[in-house]
């Protein structure tokens, strides 16, 4: 079996353990606030896109929240992927519930989307830790590539590469005031973990979730090879999911990168 069908099975397991309504407020939510699960500066980049009739799509769109927050800006047309089936059932009862019957969700491999989105989306969005589960970042941004109409836009916004060389609270080597690197930039070997997910599930001794670390370069570079145009990289100093303990000390932790068809 190889990581991306093992990821699957420990995603679709991590969501049958998962915390005492977890994902339930979805629909709740996007009836009542405005772009509830966008971060400001993504919500930012987003709205100066004019995407009110577009196509758009978001690539790992887990249980599908940010989709369906997007969806309020106006997009004709939305279409979440994501590998895990039952985590997208969740999204779909938040589409119903929200009467957001413009947006659906396909299950599968992002890497074999299939030719019947080819050209299909004026924007592609990866938001915070997805690219992180895809080893292959040519094919993954190829496949972006061949999802944009022309001049479509790939939007990433996401942990900044340095978050991967921080402990975490609980792990050896952990100073929130005195904050120090415990690994490497340059990572080659992949992060091996049966611990459950944790901000779905808890912990608890699960399959196996294999995660894959990249340098900013490495993905700059994947999305130019993919023939997209980088117009825009932002660095910020705070997190966005992983701890609060670095926020404001100066440390790239996170980033918003766009490019175009």
């Amino acid at each position: 079996m190889g990581y991306i069908e093992a990821n699957k099975e420990a995603w679709e397991e991590a969501f049958e353990h998962r915390l005492p309504g977890w994902g339930e407020d979805v629909a709740e939510r996007l009836q009542r606030e405005e772009l509830p699960f966008l971060n400001p500066d993504l919500a930012r980049e987003l709205r100066s896109m004019g995407l009110a009739g577009k196509h758009v799509a978001q690539f790992c769109c887990n249980n599908g929240r940010e989709l369906l927050s997007l969806m309020q800006l106006g997009p004709a047309r939305g279409v979440g992927f994501d590998i895990a089936e039952n985590v997208l059932g969740q999204a779909r009862d938040a589409a119903r519930g929200a009467g957001v019957e413009r947006c659906s969700f396909v299950a599968g491999d992002v890497l074999a989307i299939p030719p019947a989105y080819d050209g299909a989306f004026d924007l592609v969005l990866f938001t915070i830790g997805a690219v992180t589960w895809i080893e292959d970042l040519d094919a993954l941004f190829g496949k972006a590539a061949t999802c944009l109409k022309p001049g479509g836009a790939v939007v990433l916004h996401d942990f900044h590469p340095v978050m991967n060389m921080l402990p975490l609270p609980g792990e050896p080597g952990f100073d929130a005031e005195r904050p120090s690197l415990a690994y490497s930039y340059f990572r080659s070997e992949p992060w091996i973990e049966n611990e459950g997910m944790g901000y779905m599930s808890g912990c608890y001794e699960s399959k196996t979730f294999t995660s894959f670390s990249h340098t900013m370069s490495a993905i700059v570079n994947a999305v130019c090879r993919a023939g997209l145009h980088v117009t825009k990289l932002d660095e910020f100093d705070y997190d966005v999911g992983l701890t609060d303990a670095y926020d404001g000390r100066g440390l790239p932790l996170s980033f918003l990168l766009t490019a175009r068809k």
